[in-house]
């Protein structure tokens, strides 16, 4: 491993690309592998061992670049299968929950705070875990929002879409006066943000992806692991199913300034 090599960060599909973003911003000299498991999204409708499998398959595929550190840039990922990443290297791997919960309870005046994520990563309490462990007295309410991801994926991601509009209307019902921060616990989530705030109005929204990419580039510099380069690093997409569809929906996450030309890979041979 070199100060060189790449990060490498993955998600089930476009979700991750928000802390592509961020990474990008905050690093922008440093070389970026990004993987999209867009032939098996959603993760979180499957089973932990499902997941865990999936898990191992696509850090074993980043790892074969030599990248020097891992972002599981996925909720549910971090949630149920951080350990799988551990157990096959020594680099530096994050998840998208330790600094979210973190910052959460930090964010919160009231002490009382939402998540929201897919079924698996609700199921898995691993927020509510977080957060408690902090402050045994907070108040941690959850959701489990599994139309989310589906609409981001499909791009019903547009202001004033009345299918996302409806849909946060229902899942957030329960939060309404009940919470003053509320976690966004998939990194898809952040795309409906305008919607989210929309349907709760004056609450403190927490965005798991850019907490998660402070917390990256605090580890590459306290270890010396940051790239020597001057010009701007490169950027370079994978995923797991054709990639036209992601080549046009990432714009969403990413912006106009970033080009994207994914290449399809065969992430059942890793």
């Amino acid at each position: 491993m070199s100060n060189e090599s790449a990060i490498g960060v993955f998600d089930s599909g476009l979700g991750g690309l928000s802390a592509v973003r961020e990474l990008a911003r905050l690093l922008p000299h440093e070389n970026i592998i990004y993987f999209g498991d867009t032939g098996r999204v959603p993760y979180g409708s499957k089973s932990r061992e499902t997941i865990r499998k999936y898990t191992a398959q696509d850090a074993s595929f980043l790892l074969s670049h030599g990248v020097k550190a891992i972002l599981a840039a996925c909720g549910t990922v971090s949630s149920n299968a951080l350990e799988c990443i551990e157990a096959l290297t020594d680099i530096p791997v994050f998840g998208v929950v330790e600094d979210a919960a973190r910052e959460a309870y930090a964010a919160s005046k009231t002490k009382r705070i939402g998540i929201i994520g897919t079924q698996a990563t609700v199921n898995s309490g691993i927020f509510k875990r977080k957060i408690e462990s902090i402050d045994v007295r907070a108040t941690v309410l959850q959701c489990a929002c599994p139309l989310f991801v589906p609409l981001v994926e499909y791009g019903f991601t547009a202001e004033g879409d009345e299918i996302t509009r409806l849909a946060c209307e229902r899942y957030l019902a329960p939060f309404r006066g009940e919470v003053d921060t509320l976690v966004l616990g998939c990194t898809h989530f952040p795309i409906l943000e305008k919607a989210i705030s929309a349907a709760l109005p004056g609450v403190t929204l927490i965005n798991p992806a850019s907490e998660a990419a402070r917390a990256v580039a605090k580890t590459l510099f306290e270890n010396g692991l940051l790239s020597a380069r001057k010009g701007r690093g490169e950027i370079r997409y994978f995923v797991s199913d054709e990639p036209a569809r992601f080549n046009a929906e990432g714009k969403i996450f990413l912006g106009k300034d970033f080009a994207i030309d994914a290449k399809k890979i065969e992430i059942d041979k890793f």
